[in-house]
């Protein structure tokens, strides 16, 4: 629904900052650091996955059931967070976003302790709607900050910094969650069932890691109170509602495509990494434990800041478009590699998807808004609402269970053949506003 009040513009911030002066820089890097730190929280998930999945003893549809509230979450926290941020602004609502981000996880210490499976599922809803927050504030933010010709590049270069926590996030769950607990350590293939006292042990061995987490978003939260961002400019703010008349988002063919384009690739990313550990820990894949197994997912993680890195790079001079449709071919065919092979090669198959989708997000989400002008922060909160696809992991959950977990994987081929569409013809802008056209 749109929002037809102007916005208020924020206290402490000052002018829109040009791209070189040291305001604008000192802006990306600081929230380059939120990036980070929504990327590496989401990412424990795919170290606590298999791990809850021992102690509640979850099928594969129940487990990747905690990954669909995750996303659920951002479905029904995108709209809220847009009208907060029309109310108190960009930087106000960053903030609170980290502040609901900590509570989350100081939630995840009772939900171990009990242990209970409904309390850690109102955790990770609270922690994820938190984190759609941030989305809805800082990508819109990232890409209309500097210039419009770069916007790509910038979205992913800061992105790349979410896939730094990414990278980083499965060694520290490794470390903390699966290597301090009894599932996790576990050799390939045992079927033993934890003992009560296990189970309770195991579960207890989340407290430490979140109490960490939420220990740096406080810190982060108190930093980015005080900081003094540079604002939007008037450019892409929300239009009056006497100004709005005859602009209409759905007019606009690559933000209407777009927005189902992001709601696929979650799709596809987040049922590669919830399942990846199960995956390359089978016998006749990679024959590892959970904690030997999430080293692996390390170095997928760190394929996505890596691409991200190069993606940033190359962007500048190579159409955004070309590069999102060579990403999309790459990643439909090792995902074919990775279903009908075995041993080391699906293994490395798998692994190598993440520098394929490294580009694949933040490339939509700015192609997605490009040419709406007035409507960018309203176009903005739709994709972010789109993320919502990551709950549909829930679907590749059943495929596992009732036709196995290496073919379930076709469904994340079948996604990367509608981000190809989307690159080749979906994201072409159809309707530019008056001062595009001259452009």
């Amino acid at each position: 629904m749109p929002i037809q009040t102007h916005r208020p513009v924020e206290a402490g911030s000052t002018s829109t900052a040009p791209s070189g002066s040291p305001s604008y820089r000192s802006a990306l890097t600081l929230l380059a650091s939120l990036f980070f730190m929504w990327g590496f929280i989401t990412v424990i998930n795919n170290t606590l996955l298999p791990h809850l999945r021992s102690v509640f003893d979850l099928s594969y549809t129940q487990t990747t059931l905690i990954e669909s509230v995750w996303f659920i979450a951002y479905f029904f926290a995108s709209i809220p967070s847009a009208k907060l941020i029309e109310r108190v602004g960009y930087q106000r609502a960053m903030v609170f976003g980290l502040g609901l981000m900590a509570v989350g996880a100081l939630m995840m210490v009772p939900a171990a302790r009990l242990p209970s499976y409904g309390v850690t599922l109102v955790a990770l809803f609270v922690i994820a709607s938190g984190i759609t927050l941030l989305q809805v504030a800082a990508n819109p933010y990232v890409a209309v900050v500097g210039p419009p010709e770069t916007a790509s590049s910038r979205l992913n270069l800061v992105q790349a910094f979410n896939s730094a926590g990414a990278t980083l996030a499965p060694l520290f769950g490794g470390y903390l969650i699966l290597g301090r607990s009894t599932s996790g350590t576990a050799v390939a293939g045992s079927t033993a069932v934890l003992t009560p006292a296990e189970r309770l042990s195991d579960a207890q061995s989340v407290v430490l890691p979140y109490l960490i987490v939420a220990g740096v978003l406080v810190v982060l939260a108190i930093v980015i109170a005080r900081f003094p961002l540079p604002a939007m400019g008037s450019a892409t703010q929300r239009s009056a509602r006497a100004d709005r008349k005859g602009l209409s988002l759905w007019s606009h063919r690559n933000l209407v495509l777009g927005i189902p384009a992001i709601f696929i690739y979650l799709i596809a990313e987040i049922g590669v990494a919830n399942l990846f550990i199960n995956f390359v820990s089978q016998p006749q894949i990679g024959n590892l434990t959970h904690e030997q197994a999430s080293h692996y997912l390390f170095i997928l993680w760190g394929g996505m800041m890596v691409g991200r890195l190069i993606g940033s790079v190359v962007m500048r001079t190579v159409p955004a478009e070309r590069v999102l449709a060579l990403a999309s071919i790459g990643a439909f065919v090792v995902m074919l590699i990775a279903t009908f092979t075995t041993g080391h090669v699906a293994m490395w198959a798998l692994i190598s998807v993440g520098l394929f989708h490294s580009i694949m997000f933040p490339t939509i989400f700015t192609l997605g808004i490009k040419g709406l002008g007035p409507l960018t922060e309203e176009g903005s909160g739709l994709l972010i609402m789109a993320i919502a696809g990551g709950a549909l992991v829930i679907v590749q959950g059943w495929l596992a269970d009732t036709y196995g977990l290496q073919a379930s994987f076709l469904l994340t081929a079948a996604c990367e053949l509608y981000i190809l569409f989307y690159a080749l013809w979906g994201s072409k802008v159809t309707d530019p506003l008056p001062d595009q056209r001259a452009a």
